[in-house]
């Protein structure tokens, strides 16, 4: 066990040097540049582990539900990370579904991983049961400003645990223009730098589908702020574009007595709605609903389809790859009130370009 331990200090140590000093094995992204060369952008992602270890296994007293051993759970982690690479390009194909030959409008790139065999830093935050994970902690760990200014990161995965034994955010954000993620925007829980980046946290206790719904949230959260509802009463989401017109929004938020109204036609769901949801995560509903989702427009004249959790395989990741392939994407040739749509996906693809040039969901 001390040579154990004197192995993961030297690791850890050799780690911190590596980004300390900037000489990373990273190419450097410029995110200007990659936002005027268009799509597919580019995601450079920095991976963050964290396994505490208990002899050869994980320490299930640190996690609370995992104890497997520390090799499987590396090997998972490193399965489920890549799994997000190829589900998170694939998911920017517009309408693939339809189209197979779509190109995507993103790319992930992992430039860095750091593996730390030791516990999440933690804090106790106020209202809190259990303490919170302290992310600022995480990125002075991983030099976090080296990797965002310098490589062009956009993104950084930290691979954790929850287990009631440590409360997280699904992801966080800080930059320039703010915090626009799912969590409650604390502005001072992320160190601040001259560009926009994106934590999530993950937990590899969990699936691929856990992972990926991470993303949609915090698609939902970019969406909704370049779409003006964070600054809108609740009684005006429903004439929005994309919460009211592509999700379809019901005053109130009566999500389950839209859906036993079944003549309705339905639009396009979000991440625990389907086009046919009676209720949160309910996408295994067989009922039938006709729904424009294939060929949304946002004036509803596209196809309607009668349709039910078949079309997704009745599964929670398939139904995200779905809704998100569904989004306005590249080359999308829909308009709304006589101007195009642009290409929803590049406030996550080049959030800072998007924001300095004034975008929104239809072009100006």
């Amino acid at each position: 066990m001390k040579n154990l331990l004197g192995t993961v200090f030297l690791v850890s140590l050799l780690t911190m040097a590596d980004a300390a000093s900037a000489r990373g094995p990273a190419p450097s992204y410029s995110q200007d540049s990659l936002f005027h060369g268009g799509p597919p952008w580019v995601v450079p992602v920095v991976v963050v582990k964290y396994f505490p270890v208990a002899g050869q296994d994980i320490d299930i007293s640190a996690t609370g539900d995992c104890g497997k051993t520390l090799a499987s759970t590396r090997a998972k982690t490193d399965s489920l990370t890549q799994g997000l690479v190829d589900s998170l390009r694939e998911a920017s194909r517009f309408r693939r579904y339809r189209f197979p030959d779509n190109a995507p409008s993103l790319t992930y790139a992992v430039v860095k991983t750091f593996e730390f065999l030791e516990k999440l830093p933690t804090y106790e935050k106020r209202g809190d049961d259990v303490p919170m994970t302290d992310y600022r902690r995480i990125m002075e760990r991983i030099n976090a400003r080296y990797w965002v200014e310098q490589a062009g990161v956009k993104e950084i995965w930290v691979w954790g645990y929850h287990g009631g034994k440590v409360n997280l955010w699904e992801s966080d954000m800080a930059g320039p223009f703010g915090d626009v993620s799912n969590s409650d925007r604390n502005p001072d829980d992320l160190p601040v730098f001259a560009r926009t980046y994106t934590v999530y946290h993950y937990n590899y206790q969990r699936g691929l589908s856990e992972a990926v719904e991470d993303h949609m949230h915090q698609i939902e959260a970019l969406l909704n702020y370049v779409d003006g509802r964070d600054t809108l009463p609740e009684s005006k989401w429903g004439s929005l574009l994309f919460w009211g017109k592509f999700v379809g929004y019901f005053p109130g938020g009566n999500w389950a007595q839209a859906a036993q109204d079944i003549p309705r036609d339905r639009r396009c769901g979000w991440a625990h709605f389907t086009p046919n949801s009676e209720k949160d995560y309910d996408w295994k509903n067989a009922q039938y609903v006709v729904t424009d989702i294939e060929d949304w427009t946002p004036d509803g004249s596209g196809e309607k389809k009668r349709m039910n959790c078949e079309q997704w395989g009745c599964n929670s990741l398939r139904w995200f790859m779905y809704w998100m392939q569904s989004l306005p994407g590249r080359d999308n040739g829909l308009v709304y009130e006589g101007r195009p749509l642009t290409n929803w996906w590049v406030f996550v693809g080049g959030f800072d370009g998007a924001m300095r040039r004034k975008l929104r969901l239809v072009a100006d």
